[in-house]
């Protein structure tokens, strides 16, 4: 991996003047993150451990016998709806909430008894709580000054840590002198210049707007590659967590409900609630009707009165209700005197609204139920011949690979 010195970024020139080499290239980031799969190795030992931890509030148990394993230099999410329990479980990784029961391992080692400032842990708040009449520097060096860090050292670190944060020429200015994302910036900054062994970013990108918080997705990805460090991020932001993390754990109600890889989680979602938190979705209640070569035929009652051939997942018995998901993408929109492809699963309806997003179109289809189906259609053409309007009458079709049976 680069050393922060040797990382390309905004502002820097990568190409070469004459005479000059150019800079040392780094790995890709995909080739790192391809090979990177600890989970999946028996005999990997995790770096975090969570074991059956507990967290109550008076009567309410914030945090409800959690059990979780987070691996050295993994990019991890924590993702869920505000007060599913993922900050606070953030919380006591860092020491400033203790846990009523259970235990966490950091690197072997129980935590129980290590004080937040002991602990091989660093956390860049959501506010980022930058001082307002430091400039950029001492609000970075601000951690390890309190520690009694020799001033040339802290100097030679805050250089370092601004270029690493492509803030370099930035430490003389006050934080009011800078934007959001620039803030934003110092504060990771901050978080990053004594060197944890575990980053944890709490909401880090939610002030952000959205170019820049796509922007700074990558930057962070990027940046946790080069330094090899563990990253755990807690947010409520679906898309954040799926592009960012190498595995995403879904919270609900203080407990974890389902970790898996972003494509995992999305493609076979484990449940009904993690289907319908992650990403857009249309659900339909079956009961399965036949099951006949590694296909089941699931059927739907009134008021659709339907039938949806499906290839599925897990094992499923005759007469056994199912959720039937299948994601908005996977569906296909078609006028309705067009024929759909031979063995596609069909619904008829009328286009009751259309949403314009540029690369994509979504159509909200009026299938006679009290649901609305959504479909989104790719823009792949400036001009479509004949383009589907509101009202129009239409076809829907997915093929039985694209659907997904739920049975919790």
């Amino acid at each position: 991996m680069a050393s922060p010195d040797t990382a390309g970024g905004a502002g820097h020139d990568t190409a070469g003047g004459a005479g000059q080499s150019p800079p040392p290239q780094r790995p890709a980031l995909g080739a790192v993150r391809r090979a990177f799969a600890p989970w999946n190795d028996a005999e990997a030992r995790p770096l975090i451990r969570f074991e059956a931890v507990t967290k109550t509030f008076g009567t309410t148990r914030a945090v409800d016998a959690v059990s979780l394993d987070i691996h050295e230099r993994e990019f991890f999410a924590l993702l869920g709806p505000s007060g599913c329990g993922k900050t606070t479980l953030m919380r006591m990784l860092a020491g400033f909430e203790q846990p009523t029961s259970g235990r966490i391992v950091l690197d072997g080692v129980d935590l129980a008894d290590t004080p937040p400032h002991r602990r091989p842990v660093n956390m860049r708040f959501q506010s980022y709580a930058l001082f307002p009449h430091m400039d950029v520097a001492r609000n970075v060096a601000f951690g390890l000054e309190m520690d009694g860090v020799a001033k040339p050292e802290i100097a030679r670190r805050v250089e370092e840590t601004l270029k690493l944060v492509q803030l370099a020429g930035f430490g003389e200015r006050r934080p009011d002198q800078l934007s959001g994302g620039q803030r934003q910036r110092v504060a990771l900054a901050r978080a990053l210049i004594k060197r944890p062994r575990v980053l944890l970013l709490d909401e880090p990108l939610g002030a952000l707007d959205k170019k820049l918080r796509e922007e700074t997705q990558f930057e962070l990805m990027d940046l946790q590659v080069q330094l090899g460090m563990t990253f755990l991020v807690v947010t409520h932001d679906q898309e954040e967590a799926m592009t960012m993390s190498d595995r995403i754990a879904v919270m609900d109600a203080g407990r974890i409900v389902q970790v898996a890889t972003p494509s995992e989680m999305y493609e076979r979602p484990g449940s009904r609630y993690v289907a319908e938190f992650l990403g857009d979705v249309t659900v339909f209640d079956c009961t399965v009707e036949a099951l006949s070569e590694g296909r089941a035929v699931l059927r739907a009652g009134p008021p659709l009165d339907a039938s949806f051939v499906v290839i599925p997942d897990e094992p499923i018995d005759v007469g056994q209700a199912v959720t039937l998901a299948v994601r908005p993408e996977k569906m296909r929109i078609l006028h309705a005197d067009e024929a759909a492809p031979a063995g596609m699963n069909t619904l008829s309806g009328t286009v009751w609204d259309i949403g314009y997003q540029g690369d994509w179109t979504t159509y909200l289809v009026d299938i006679g139920t009290a649901r609305r189906v959504r479909v989104a259609r790719a823009n792949v053409a400036r001009i479509v011949e004949r383009p589907i309007g509101w009202d129009d009458p239409v076809t829907i079709a997915f093929a039985p690979e694209a659907g997904v049976a739920l049975t919790r």
